[in-house]
């Protein structure tokens, strides 16, 4: 959906991005090390991880410029659905020279089943979650059905992250670096940030997501939805953490 590259360019160009992105995006950067820390403590070595949707490996290139917790990462590979997020990715990898350890791999996540290797963390970042829409979803023709979406499941969504558990090594944890909390105030910073990147809104108020005519989509959650989705963890495995003070995002730990 993001294989534009002109689009995906506008997407990581910090001067169309609203200030609730970029600082959703520290803030997130930030429990992610936190995350990192943790993991590496309890299981008393380096950590392995993998990286759904690396984009343009903001956060590689962020972790490896701190000596301190990039010395706690084994390995990080990066996979993305799009072939400019990783062509952008591994240029910028072999630019900082962390390629003895790190890598972006075209892939789609809704495959990660026939994934082969296993990892101490599996991660999402900035909103990636929330872009696992359904295959069939009419973008060009959504606003003018009037018909609304039920995304009381999301098969894609749970079929996913079903797979990303079972890559987890005992005790390793997925981490959703971010959430949209799905309330109206986030819906409408949502279209604020595609209106800035020049993109047309075709959802509205009664949708739990925002789309644009431009193909992007992402969801807004609440914990009992996530709960719903991915029904086969025991919640007392899910950890929250808001992003911020005024209800916009969350990050959730899921612990093996």
């Amino acid at each position: 959906m993001y294989d534009n590259e002109n689009t995906v360019k506008v997407s990581f160009d910090l001067n169309y991005i609203s200030e609730y992105l970029l600082q959703a995006q520290w803030a997130e950067f930030i429990e992610l090390k936190k995350a990192i820390h943790e993991v590496a403590e309890r299981i008393y070595a380096p950590v392995t991880i993998l990286d759904i949707g690396i984009g343009n490996a903001r956060i590689p290139k962020h972790l490896s410029g701190i000596k301190d917790i990039w010395d706690k990462v084994a390995f990080y590979d990066g996979t993305d659905n799009a072939m400019a997020c990783v062509e952008i990715s591994n240029e910028e990898i072999n630019r900082l020279g962390i390629d003895d350890k790190t890598a972006a791999h075209f892939f789609d996540a809704a495959n990660l089943g026939s994934w082969q290797k296993k990892y101490d963390m599996v991660i999402t970042t900035w909103f990636t979650a929330g872009n696992f829409y359904p295959d069939d979803f009419p973008f060009d023709s959504y606003k003018e059905s009037g018909k609304k979406l039920d995304l009381t499941t999301n098969k894609k969504f749970t079929s996913i992250f079903r797979s990303a558990y079972d890559l987890l090594n005992p005790g390793g944890e997925i981490v959703i670096g971010a959430c949209y909390k799905d309330n109206n105030s986030t819906r409408l910073k949502q279209e604020e940030s595609y209106r800035k990147m020049g993109m047309t809104v075709i959802t509205d108020e009664k949708d739990s997501f925002t789309a644009t005519k431009d193909c992007f989509w992402s969801q807004r959650f609440t914990k009992e939805k996530l709960f719903s989705y991915l029904n086969f963890i025991p919640q007392n495995n899910f950890k929250f953490t808001s992003l911020d003070t005024y209800d916009y995002a969350m990050q959730v730990r899921i612990r093996k």
